[in-house]
């Protein structure tokens, strides 16, 4: 199994875009997921603000060239366009889409639909497919994946629950970002199992983590999830890419999403550091 190591670029707020691409570079990595994203009646961003490694999804366009040369400057292939568009705006992956192929980038995230618990999950779940199904042409159009992401709060935070909405489309053109660190806090599933379940929808993998800090809350004991480093958490990360490696997928990319608190340039440097000494384990 081949590993590929990127950045999604959520994660370097205090880098510019052409920092965040020349750190990347000089530290070895082989490519990166840029964050797409605008506060805008498309794109409605409610966290991570602030974010100077974000491409504006209104300048999407005429930035692609840009970001590319850019890109293949720093010798970083464009694995991922990671937007906030949702899925029932067709208008909006399509641009998207149109950016990615100017980009030589094979694929897009888009932000399915949110679980509040004031909509039925079944209705919500119907709407999932309703869009997608209206976008999936655009998919084989262009030539561009779109991927979903197992995310706490959405209608798929699980392995099982994403591949319920992506087996009724075809894994050229829809996929599933994995997500263990998402998954810790609403979705565990045993990693291979989850694996396994996705076959060829797997996309790829979101790399970070968390764990459990207990809190008082008027005499209660409380627990609450925080991001923290990569090998503090409740991910094994270990168990992870061995449950990877029995699946037997050819070429995997992981995207490190590390929220932990320590400075952008030392997560950088020790999260590649660290799923290097993993991987060499599993050989």
């Amino acid at each position: 199994m081949n590993l590929k190591y990127s950045v999604f670029t959520v994660m370097t707020p205090d880098l510019s875009i052409s920092e965040v691409a020349e750190a990347l570079g000089s530290l070895g990595y082989d490519g990166i997921e840029w964050r797409v994203a605008e506060t805008n009646k498309i794109d409605v961003i409610d966290y991570h603000t602030g974010n100077k490694a974000t491409i504006s999804f209104k300048r999407l366009l005429d930035e692609a060239e840009n970001i590319k040369e850019l890109s293949e400057a720093n010798n970083l292939k464009v694995i991922a366009l990671g937007t906030y568009i949702p899925p029932e705006d067709v208008c909006g992956v399509e641009k998207a889409m149109k950016a990615a192929n100017l980009m030589d980038c094979p694929q897009i995230r888009v932000r399915i639909q949110r679980y509040y618990r004031r909509e039925n999950y079944n209705k919500l779940f119907n709407k999932a497919l309703e869009s997608i199904e209206k976008i999936e042409p655009l998919a084989k159009d262009y030539g561009v994946k779109i991927n979903i992401e197992l995310h706490p709060g959405s209608v798929c935070p699980s392995a099982s629950s994403a591949y319920r909405i992506v087996s009724n489309f075809e894994p050229e053109n829809i996929g599933v970002i994995f997500d263990p660190g998402n998954m810790i806090i609403e979705g565990y599933e045993d990693w291979l199992l989850g694996l396994e379940l996705l076959g060829p929808y797997l996309s790829y993998l979101h790399v970070k983590n968390c764990m459990l800090q207990r809190v008082s809350d008027e005499g209660r004991v409380r627990w609450r999830h925080v991001w923290c480093d990569l090998d503090k958490g409740l991910v094994d990360w270990l168990d992870v890419l061995k449950s990877l490696k029995k699946t037997g997928h050819e070429e995997v990319w992981l995207s490190f999403e590390d929220f932990s608190e320590r400075k952008t340039m030392t997560k950088l440097r020790e999260n590649l550091d660290f799923m290097r000494k993993l991987e060499r384990r599993i050989k």
